[in-house]
C-alpha cells in the first residue's frame, strides 16, 4: 500500500518544481545580528518571485549578508545551483569561510570555550570575557578576508563566543576597529550549536562568499538570478542612531548608489527584492517612495525591540521593494 504522505509530497514537487525535498532542514543564523530578518520571514516569503518557486532561478545573490536568514530560508525551500554572498564586515566573511572550510576545528574550539566559560563563577566569567575581547582586538584588521587563512579558526570561534555572551548580541566597533561591546548577563548562553553549524556548512556548499561591495552583484545579474538586498537601514527618525537601523557609513548618498545598482541589475533581467526602514513611521518623508519610483513598494509590519525607551517599542512599518 502506498504512503499517502509520499504521494502528497510527489504532487507538491510536480506542481512546484523549484521546491527542494521537504526533508531539508532549514539552517538558522549563526549569530544574533542587528536588523536580522528571522522575525520578518513570513512577510518576506509572501514576496518571493514565482520564478523561484517554478525552478527557473539558477543563482541567488545577497550583497549585505549579515546573519543570512533569508538565504537559509530560500535554500531550504527552493532549488538553485549557486549562491554568491557578500558583506563588507570582514569578521563575518572570515567566520563564514571557516564554517565552510574548517568546521570540525571550529566546533572543537567552541566546545572548549563553552565548557570553560560556563564552568566559571560570574566574577570569573567577566574576567574571561574581557580577556577574550582584548585578544580578539589584536587580530589584524587589514586581513584580506578573501584569501583564506589557516589561522582563522580561533578568530571565528571568538566572533561567535563574543556574539553569544556580549550585551544584546551587538556588533559594534570603535574608530580603531576594536570590538567594544560590554559583557551581557546571560546565565547559560549556548555558545556551540553544532547541529545548526553543520546545517549551515551544508548550505554553504553551493556558495561563494566574498568581502565585496554591494555594487558587484551587477556582474552576476541576469534573468536567472534572484537578488535580495538588506542594507543598513536609513534612520527612522531624527533621533534614531541605534546600529540596528542605521550606519554612519551608509548615508543617503549610499542609498542612492544602491538604487542605481538596483536599476542596473534590473536592466540585466535580474529579479530583486530590497528591505529598508519606512521613514513615514514618524514624519512625512517619501524618500524611498521617490527613490524607487517605478518599482513595487510594499509596507510590512515589524516588531521593533531595540529602543531603550519602552514606550517606543512595538510595531513599526518597514518596506519591501521588488522589481517584479
Amino acid at each position: 500500500m502506498s504512503n499517502p504522505d509520499n504521494s502528497l509530497k510527489s504532487k507538491q514537487l510536480s506542481l512546484f518544481p523549484g521546491l527542494y525535498n521537504p526533508k531539508v532542514i532549514p539552517a538558522s543564523p549563526v549569530l544574533k545580528w542587528a536588523g536580522g530578518k528571522t522575525q520578518l520571514l513570513a512577510e518576506i516569503q509572501q514576496q518571493y518571485p514565482q520564478q523561484l518557486k517554478q525552478g527557473k532561478i539558477t543563482t541567488y545573490l545577497e550583497p549585505f549578508f549579515g546573519g543570512g536568514a533569508v538565504f537559509f530560508d530560500v535554500y531550504s525551500k527552493f532549488k538553485f545551483d549557486k549562491a554568491y554572498l557578500f558583506d563588507k564586515n570582514p569578521e563575518l566573511i572570515i567566520l563564514y569561510k571557516v564554517i565552510q572550510n574548517d568546521l570540525d576545528n571550529l566546533i572543537n574550539k567552541l566546545s572548549i570555550l563553552e565548557q570553560d566559560y560556563l564552568g566559571l563563577t560570574p566574577e570569573k566569567r567577566s574576567d574571561f570575557y574581557y580577556k577574550i575581547r582584548e585578544f580578539y582586538n589584536t587580530f589584524d584588521k587589514q586581513t584580506d578576508a578573501n584569501n583564506y587563512g589557516q589561522d582563522w579558526v580561533e578568530r571565528a570561534a571568538h566572533t561567535i563566543f563574543l556574539n553569544k555572551t556580549c550585551f544584546n548580541g551587538l556588533y559594534r566597533v570603535n574608530s580603531k576597529g576594536h570590538f567594544n561591546v560590554p559583557m551581557g548577563r546571560y546565565k547559560n548562553p549556548r555558545i556551540l550549536h553544532e547541529n545548526n553549524l553543520r546545517t549551515v556548512n551544508q548550505a554553504f556548499k553551493i556558495a561563494e562568499i566574498y568581502h565585496k561591495d554591494f555594487s558587484e552583484v551587477v556582474e552576476y545579474a541576469n534573468q536567472y538570478t534572484f537578488i535580495y538586498y538588506d542594507p543598513p537601514y536609513r534612520p527612522i527618525s531624527q533621533t534614531a542612531s541605534f546600529n540596528a537601523y542605521s550606519s554612519s557609513d551608509f548615508n543617503d548618498d549610499e542609498q542612492r548608489r544602491l538604487r542605481d545598482v538596483f536599476v542596473a541589475a534590473s536592466n540585466k533581467g535580474a529579479l530583486q527584492m530590497l528591505s529598508n526602514s519606512d521613514p513615514t513611521n514618524y514624519v512625512d518623508d517619501p524618500f524611498f517612495d521617490e527613490l524607487y519610483q517605478g518599482f513595487n513598494l510594499t509596507r510590512i509590519t515589524a516588531s521593533r525591540m531595540i529602543n531603550s525607551k519602552g514606550n517606543n517599542r512595538g510595531k513599526i512599518r518597514e518596506i519591501l521593494v521588488t522589481n517584479y
